[in-house]
């Protein structure tokens, strides 16, 4: 056979919705690598941390409203990071990029 198939691996097993979600929100694209990951899940936790907004008003019904925001937003910084962490660590049997 002579086919440019058959001198190619197979390519990587394709990312589901959870995984494509999670990039999105980091801003991340494939292949991806755990030190540029661990990178943006620090940028972001810093962004959206509930306290920043301690100084950005002195109304505290918004002060409030954007505190929650932060909260819920770090929750699901945290968790597209542990789907990600989790991808990554089954993928290592696959032929990455070392």
């Amino acid at each position: 056979m002579h086919g440019p198939s058959s001198l190619n691996e197979p390519p990587d097993p394709a990312p589901d919705e959870s995984v494509t979600t999670a990039l999105t929100l980091f801003n991340l694209t494939l292949p991806l690598h755990p030190a540029t990951l661990h990178q943006r899940y620090q940028e972001l936790l810093v962004t959206w941390h509930p306290h920043r907004y301690a100084n950005l008003t002195n109304n505290p019904t918004r002060y409030m409203q954007m505190y929650k925001k932060g909260e819920a937003m770090t929750k699901e910084i945290q968790a597209a990071y542990r789907v990600l962490k989790e991808w990554m660590d089954n993928q290592e049997g696959t032929p990455l990029s070392s």
